[in-house]
C-alpha cells in the first residue's frame, strides 16, 4: 500500500497553504490546492482539494475532487471523487461518484453516492412507466 507521502496529486498544485498557516473563511479557488495547516470555514472549488497528512480542517466542502490524508471535521460533497489515505480522519458526511478509503481510515459519516444522470434507475420509476418504457411506448 502506498504511504500519504508517497502519493502524488496528478493535478497540478498551484497553491499551498503552509503548515505554519491558519486560515479561517471562505476559500473558493479554481486551480488545485494543497492544505498542509489548518483551515476552518467553508470551501468552494471547481478544482482538486488535497489535504495533507497533519492537516486539520473544520469546514464543509463542495469541490471537484478531494485527497484526505489529514482530519476533516465537515461534510464533503466531491462532483469526481473523494480518496481518504491511511492517516485520513474524516468526521462528516461524503456525497461523491467515487470513493476510494484505504485501510487504517477513520470515517464517522454516511456517505452517498452521486448517480451518473445519464444512466436509467429501474428501481426509481412507478412499474405503469417502466413497463412503457419497456414496450417502446
Amino acid at each position: 500500500m502506498a504511504k500519504a507521502s508517497e502519493i502524488r496529486p496528478v493535478e497540478k498544485i498551484s497553491t499551498t497553504l503552509g503548515k505554519e498557516t491558519a486560515f479561517k473563511g471562505i476559500m473558493r479557488f479554481s486551480k488545485a490546492l494543497k492544505i498542509d495547516g489548518s483551515f476552518e470555514g467553508e470551501i468552494t472549488s471547481a478544482g482538486a482539494l488535497f489535504i495533507e497528512d497533519g492537516a486539520v480542517v473544520k469546514a464543509n466542502i463542495r469541490v471537484k475532487s478531494v485527497v484526505v490524508g489529514g482530519i476533516v471535521e465537515g461534510n464533503i460533497e466531491a462532483s469526481e471523487k473523494v480518496e481518504m489515505l491511511a492517516t485520513g480522519k474524516v468526521y462528516g458526511n461524503v456525497k461523491t461518484a467515487k470513493l476510494r478509503i484505504a485501510d487504517g481510515v477513520v470515517f464517522e459519516g454516511k456517505c452517498e453516492m452521486i448517480r451518473d444522470p445519464e444512466a436509467i434507475d429501474i428501481f426509481s420509476g412507478s412499474a405503469e412507466r417502466l413497463k412503457s418504457t419497456l414496450s417502446g411506448a
